[in-house]
């Protein structure tokens, strides 16, 4: 672990947060709201994945071509993150948080009854675009309320709340698959994302003052933009998220097609195949808290990202020898989600710790890193022929570069978070 990206306890100044006056039961209330919130843009890529070969069968097109209609998602959820966070640091988080609520809903709707994989692909473009809103404002929020460790270990138990979507929806979407078609799936969302628009609308708070909305238009924002990019620190840390997260997104774009159609599980058997694999990314964010307690976030980093890169080449050696089967495989993928788990929390509380002013801004550029580096890795898959092979060669591409990043632009500087 390198030393030059830790910060030393008794030197770093503490900042006082507004969470730190929350009682336990206020936290708890926020954490399930903030991570359902947060779960609706794994609820929407994921749910429908045991769908994508029927779907590919219906429309009569190929693997490639429907795995674009998650790039769509994805591209979405990037676009609509950029546009979103410096509105919320303008007016406030509520009101683009239940805008966002709306479209994801009125976009589901549609895709029920959508005619082709084109139209479908635009459609989950605009469920990506109101997903975005959630995603953004739910990590300001956070930066909003609290800091430093305080907000890594809230960072955690969102993804505990997070992780019941991922390991849910495969299982859920294959049990709609049982009762109805595919189109059903995008009712399950429709109606996820309404009950999601109510409860935001009554127990959510707004969380920036008044007194902090970031005035100056178009010209404000950009100068907002071109101040966290100037940031060479925070860049670094950006790409690191983005990278991890591809890995993240490779697998979810190629495990469908890896799991049935090469090694001949049924949708029911691969969405408990998914959930599994989904176990250990969350478990992984849940010892994060307990490294917390002995560890700097830029510690946990560190090995993270180094054990996910090892682990990617166990995936790609037992993809193209067969070593071990289907078990083999499945172990090496669990180990690459448990070394995400980790780098997920982490990497985003060091990059916000260092911009709170613009919370929003800065958690777009994060959010549109994540999704919009991944939505590249999704075809990427599907081009290089969306098998096993296929899957571990960007797996193991992006846990590389994502080391390179870290090596060589955020370990030459102090990077870690305030303690407290």
């Amino acid at each position: 672990m390198p030393n030059d990206t830790d910060t030393n306890p008794a030197s770093a100044p503490a900042e006082a947060s507004p969470g730190e006056a929350m009682s336990p039961r206020e936290r708890l209330r926020l954490a399930l709201v903030l991570g359902a919130l947060s779960a609706c843009a794994p609820l929407t890529v994921d749910l429908y994945l045991p769908a994508l070969p029927a779907i590919t069968g219906e429309f009569m097109t190929t693997a490639a071509a429907v795995q674009l209609t998650l790039t769509g998602t994805l591209a979405g959820l990037a676009l609509g993150q950029l546009l979103v966070g410096p509105v919320s640091d303008a007016v406030g988080r509520r009101a683009p948080l239940l805008a966002g609520l709306g479209l994801h809903v009125a976009a589901s709707v549609l895709c029920v009854v959508v005619p082709n994989a084109a139209v479908l692909g635009v459609l989950r473009v605009l469920q990506g675009l109101g997903c975005a809103a959630a995603t953004v404002v739910a990590m300001a929020i956070v930066r909003d309320l609290f800091v430093g460790h305080a907000a890594a270990r809230l960072l955690s138990r969102l993804m505990l709340v997070m992780g019941a979507a991922p390991i849910l929806a495969p299982t859920v979407g294959a049990l709609v698959l049982a009762v109805t078609s595919w189109r059903g799936v995008f009712a399950v969302l429709a109606l996820y994302g309404l009950v999601m628009l109510l409860v935001t609308a009554r127990l959510l708070p707004e969380t920036l003052p008044a007194a902090a909305h970031r005035a100056g238009g178009a010209r404000g924002t950009g100068a907002d933009y071109g101040r966290l990019l100037g940031d060479r620190r925070f860049v670094g840390l950006v790409l690191v998220t983005g990278l991890a997260m591809s890995a993240n997104f490779a697998y979810i774009a190629g495990s469908s097609f890896v799991f049935q159609e090469q090694y001949g599980l049924t949708e029911q058997q691969f969405g408990l195949a998914f959930g599994a694999g989904a176990i250990g990314l969350v478990g992984a964010t849940q010892v994060n808290v307990r490294l917390l307690r002995r560890f700097t976030p830029a510690q946990i980093l560190s090995s993270a990202l180094a054990g996910g890169a090892a682990a990617g080449g166990l995936v790609l050696l037992c993809a193209a020898t067969g070593l071990g089967g289907l078990p083999g495989l499945a172990v090496a993928l669990w180990l690459v989600l448990c070394a995400v788990g980790l780098t997920v929390p982490n990497a985003p509380a060091l990059a916000l710790s260092r911009h709170g002013e613009a919370a929003g801004t800065a958690a777009a550029l994060l959010g549109a890193a994540q999704f919009g580096v991944a939505a590249l890795a999704a075809p990427l898959v599907g081009l290089l022929g969306a098998g096993a092979v296929a899957m571990g060669l960007v797996i193991t591409g992006a846990l590389l570069a994502a080391n390179a990043v870290l090596l060589s632009v955020v370990r030459r500087t102090r990077t870690d978070l305030p303690h407290h």
